[in-house]
């Protein structure tokens, strides 16, 4: 057994007896991790309340070896997440990031520009006027970070540049963009405008707080949403539980 310490998101809680839990939580420096954490459901258990779903925590725990559960030792709290106002697309939010790095990182893979980005991403949530904007820019990186986000500069087919065609189309099985003379007339309804896939250029690279304040038309958001959700649900082989409450 070898004893670790590090910052973690807690991203998923299961009780395991009348006094116990185990802890799924995505760390900066070991990935996602689940851990028995003994007592944690009493009032004055060993790790002071700092157990809660999307807390951050600086954590001990002994890993083990035998593939049995790691044992969850101590925890003390960063900060909890307490969006401002009560949002429920702020909370909802929160929860699909959990659901996300839960479902599309591996048990023991770091990324810990990831973790960090996940902090902030909670972060913005609790303050944020456009959390659903907050919510699709965090989806983007994760793809871009697990090596699943789809080409939005060249067709897929023929390599030719979409800067400023129209007719283009997003096939998630293609890995991205397909342009109007490789795409076949039966996929038309998967034409997206030149104006969407520069929102989605921007979104994917730019930082947080920039990508938070673009403000997409109505269309133009329905259009980002369809592509993000193909994205999503292509890397998870899955639909997401809480996208159907991001509307």
């Amino acid at each position: 057994m070898s004893l670790e310490k590090t910052d973690a998101i807690i991203i998923r809680l299961a009780d395991f007896s009348e006094s116990s839990r185990v802890v799924t939580m995505f760390t900066r420096d070991l990935g996602k991790v689940s851990a028995l954490a003994k007592g944690a459901k009493r009032l004055k258990g060993p790790f002071d309340a700092a157990i809660d779903l999307l807390s951050t925590c600086r954590v001990v725990f002994l890993r083990k070896s035998s593939g049995a559960l790691d044992i969850l030792t101590e925890a003390q709290l960063i900060k909890r997440f307490k969006p401002e106002g009560k949002s429920l697309h702020a909370v909802y939010g929160g929860y699909y990031v959990a659901e996300l790095l839960g479902g599309l990182t591996e048990d023991g893979d770091p990324h810990p520009r990831l973790f960090d980005e996940a902090v902030q991403t909670l972060d913005r949530l609790q303050s944020d006027a456009q959390p659903l904007m907050v919510v699709m820019r965090f989806e983007l990186l994760i793809l871009r970070e697990i090596g699943q986000l789809p080409e939005f500069d060249a067709c897929q087919v023929c390599g030719r540049d979409v800067e400023s065609t129209r007719g283009i189309r997003f096939w998630v099985s293609q890995g991205g963009l397909v342009c109007s003379e490789c795409g076949r007339p039966e996929y038309e309804h998967t034409e997206i405008a030149p104006g969407t896939i520069q929102l989605l250029r921007r979104m994917a690279t730019a930082d947080g707080s920039l990508a938070a304040r673009l403000a997409p038309s109505p269309a133009q958001y329905r259009e980002l949403r369809r592509v993000v959700t193909s994205a999503i649900c292509h890397a998870m082989e899955r639909r997401p539980k809480m996208l159907r409450y991001l509307k």
